[in-house]
């Protein structure tokens, strides 16, 4: 082996195991069969063959940027990789320049790798449109947050968004088998194993990212080594682990999913499922306060009068965590989140203000008819304000039949109430005040 051989070696040796173990070709791709199974579109280009702009959505570790490698790699030409995190405006520049070189004088093409696209702005992602548009750049994004909100419309129109799934369970097992078996890029010449506990632990932890438990696995692996021992424990996996982070973007598509989740199991009377969303909001570190304050809206948004009651829980939740903190201010914010789950539920206060501001916006500033009007002046009672009014209390019940509607949307019906809990006996005994005057 002469210098530059044994140079190389060393550098592969020093490769982190995930980076020795990346697949270099679809044949080693684990998963995304929706996008890579027999006949699909995706696994067929081949040298020569015209790459269209993309952009992978999906979760860590599920191998956007393996995959947009490879298939760069399959269509040939040059590759050119930026990270959205540390390159701009000038290294957009410097790569379009070196691709219409490239096109110009070799008539070869260009695919430009962009990791984490959703971080750039949107300068920067106007300063790569043109190129994108011309075809002197293939562009092929990666992103672990929503393309529809991150991306600009312009360059989202002219790029393919191709969604990524979470390696599954047996999958993973496969990735764990190889990197312990392999004796070439991965583990096996320590002739390693894995204990069933520490294999469930090092599942749960890494949450169908690969890279991480590739990660955990390595440290894992030097741990037992270390100790002169052959069978990777699950406290050695704990330990090369330390700490499970939570997937949890406060700012990103997985925020908004837990987020969905939770509200979506109150509404449906699934405590269990609330409180386990709840749980894991706050433990991935999730402002208590912002729970607090999506239960409150709850109270009138899906609870409402079917129990007047909910909206002051909610509120004395949020009052009693502002006094009491943290760790103990969980207690209410959990019994808040129970008694939403298991209480009657109504949106009559949402579809009620949504079909009144319909109304308005419809028909503009009715007029307020003249019966209901003040009487602030001898001018005003000569123009006939609060003639005709019936006052209520003047009546058996205090209750008379009168129309407060203005005269144009006169019979109009807005609010909706719900058969269950209060809002039903609301309806019983309006309903036995019209009667009663009938």
């Amino acid at each position: 082996m002469d210098l530059f051989e044994r140079s190389a070696e060393r550098r592969k040796v020093h490769q982190p195991l995930a980076e020795r173990l990346r697949p270099i070709n679809l044949d080693e791709f684990m998963g995304q069969e929706h996008l890579l199974g027999p006949g699909k579109w995706l696994s067929q280009f081949g040298a020569g063959d015209s790459l269209p702009s993309f952009i992978f959505w999906g979760p860590p570790g599920s191998g956007k940027t393996t995959l947009a490698k490879i298939l760069a790699k399959n269509a040939g030409g040059a590759l050119d990789v930026l990270s959205a995190v540390s390159a701009g405006v000038k290294d957009i520049r410097q790569v379009a320049e070196q691709a219409a070189q490239r096109r110009n004088h070799y008539d070869e093409k260009t695919v430009l790798f962009l990791d984490e696209i959703h971080r750039f702005t949107k300068a920067q992602q106007d300063a790569l449109l043109p190129h994108v548009e011309s075809g002197v750049i293939t562009l092929i994004g990666a992103t672990t947050e929503n393309p529809s909100f991150h991306v600009n419309a312009a360059l989202l129109s002219r790029a393919r968004v191709l969604r990524m799934e979470t390696l599954t369970e047996n999958q993973l097992n496969t990735v764990i088998d190889t990197a312990l078996d392999n004796d070439e890029k991965g583990l096996g010449t320590h002739g390693l194993s894995l204990t069933g506990d520490g294999r469930n632990t090092l599942l749960a932890i890494c949450q169908g990212d690969a890279r991480r438990l590739l990660n955990t696995l390595e440290v894992a692996a030097a741990l037992t080594s270390k100790e002169g021992k052959k069978a990777i424990t699950q406290k050695c996996v704990q330990e090369a682990a330390q700490s499970k982070t939570l997937l949890y973007d406060k700012s990103g598509d997985e925020h908004y999913g837990v987020v969905s989740a939770f509200i979506k199991s109150m509404r449906g009377s699934d405590p269990d499922a609330a409180v386990y969303w709840m749980t894991r909001m706050l433990e991935a570190g999730e402002d208590p306060l912002f729970i607090l304050r999506r239960i409150v809206i709850f109270a009138s948004e899906d609870v409402g009068n079917a129990d007047p009651g909910a909206l002051s829980v909610a509120v004395s939740a949020l009052e009693s965590f502002k006094f009491v903190g943290l760790p103990e201010g969980v207690l209410p914010l959990t019994q808040a989140v129970i008694y939403m789950a298991y209480a009657p539920k109504s949106n009559a206060a949402l579809s009620s203000y949504a079909k009144a501001r319909k109304i308005v916006m419809e028909h503009g500033s009715l007029p307020v008819p003249n019966k209901l009007r003040n009487v602030t002046s001898g001018l005003s009672q000569a123009l006939g304000h609060g003639k005709g009014y019936k006052y209520p209390h003047s009546y058996s019940g205090q209750y008379v039949k009168e129309e407060y509607l203005p005269d144009k949307i006169v019979g109009t019906k807005i609010v909706n109430l719900c058969e269950s809990g209060f809002e039903q006996k609301m309806q019983e005994l309006q309903k036995a005040r019209i009667d009663s005057e009938e």
